[in-house]
């Protein structure tokens, strides 16, 4: 079971909402569309469904030519953020709703739905109809739906971003073993880098209608293929500054200067463009070999038990994220450190020469 993007893409009124995509999912596999928000997370998922036509390209399912095919005739699932379910029946039958189009077994029905509804916490709401529920209840309801479906494709766009964190968690880290029992093709999208990498699987990168990389998820992160990937797979995204290459040496200003990496060792010299991200920003006891830059502190967002500094260097903005509450004064000057290590080189144009070298020993 192979679903295969050949040469698609989709103009609306002038405007590419997804440039010329090629892709391939395997069965039993999940597959994570990471992006911010009008990046064409929907929209693509919306060609793989059916529910929109490509501009140009093919999507071929099991080597079948699925481009013309309704979204009715298809094996496909679909849940929204924005929970969708039916207002006059009850959970149980808005769940069993599905297999009872596909004509499945009453005895069958029964099973699936008693399953399904334990492992989602609705079986106390059975009876209940959707507006008696929490929006993280029918949320729940609607998943239940897509999982009895039996769906070949299963479409996920950030279904999780209304439920409470704790059944957020339980559900990031039941969905890929739900799935890959199923052996659906399974694609989520999400906006959270953080959610990407608990989910596992594959990732596939988008920026404005592109999908800049696409391979396991991991990998993805540790080695973005150039500076767009790395900052769309970084939250807070990757901070850059300029550098100079002379010979052996990286020079990032300000005096601080670190050796070529091996994989960039056969590069020009000449001026490139470094990138960290910003949990790599280290405000006390730094490593040995850390270089030091003396920024100004612009504002600090605390979120309990870390901090975010919003830092500006020489007109370039940074932003670090360190443990702890930390009571700083705008305006103040911190000097942040950085281990080399965690440091990657890209050209001025973007493109990845050299990875952080963590990040080749990972």
């Amino acid at each position: 079971m192979t679903l295969i993007l050949d040469g698609v893409s989709k103009v609306v009124g002038g405007q590419t909402h997804i440039h010329s995509t090629d892709l391939t999912l395997e069965k039993g596999t999940m597959n994570v569309l990471l992006g911010p928000t009008l990046a064409g997370k929907t929209s693509l998922m919306r060609l793989m469904a059916g529910l929109d036509a490509p501009t140009t390209g093919r999507i071929l399912w099991n080597g079948e030519d699925v481009t013309g095919q309704r979204v009715q005739d298809r094996r496909v699932a679909m849940v929204y953020q924005q929970f969708i379910n039916y207002p006059s029946m009850s959970v149980r039958d808005n769940i069993a709703s599905p297999m009872k189009l596909m004509g499945v077994d009453r005895a069958e029905i029964d099973r699936r739905v008693r399953e399904v509804a334990e492992m989602m916490r609705l079986t106390p709401m059975l009876d209940r109809r959707p507006l008696e529920l929490s929006g993280g209840q029918q949320q729940r309801c609607a998943l239940a739906r897509a999982l009895v479906k039996n769906a070949g494709l299963v479409l996920l766009d950030e279904p999780l971003a209304n439920l409470d964190y704790k059944l957020r968690e339980e559900l990031r880290a039941e969905i890929p073993r739900i799935f890959e029992e199923s052996g659906a093709i399974f694609v989520y999208a999400t906006t959270e880098p953080e959610e990407a990498l608990l989910l596992g699987g594959n990732t596939a990168t988008l920026w404005q209608g592109r999908v800049t990389q696409f391979g396991a998820t991991p990998t993805v992160y540790r080695r973005p293929v150039d500076a767009t990937t790395a900052r769309v797979f970084s939250d807070p995204p990757m901070n850059f500054l300029r550098v100079r290459k002379t010979g052996g040496t990286l020079s990032f200003g300000e005096g601080q200067s670190s050796l070529v990496p091996d994989a960039a060792s056969e590069l020009t010299d000449g001026d490139y463009l470094a990138g960290f991200r910003p949990n790599h920003v280290v405000l006390d006891r730094p490593v040995e070999g850390a270089m030091t830059f003396r920024t100004k502190l612009a504002v600090t967002e605390i979120t309990g038990s870390e901090t975010f500094v919003h830092l500006d260097h020489h007109g370039e903005r940074w932003v670090g994220l360190v443990h702890g509450i930390r009571v700083l004064k705008p305006g103040q000057e911190l000097v942040i450190h950085l281990d080399p290590a965690h440091v990657y080189v890209f050209t001025e144009d973007g493109a990845l020469v050299s990875p952080a070298s963590y990040a080749e020993a990972a």
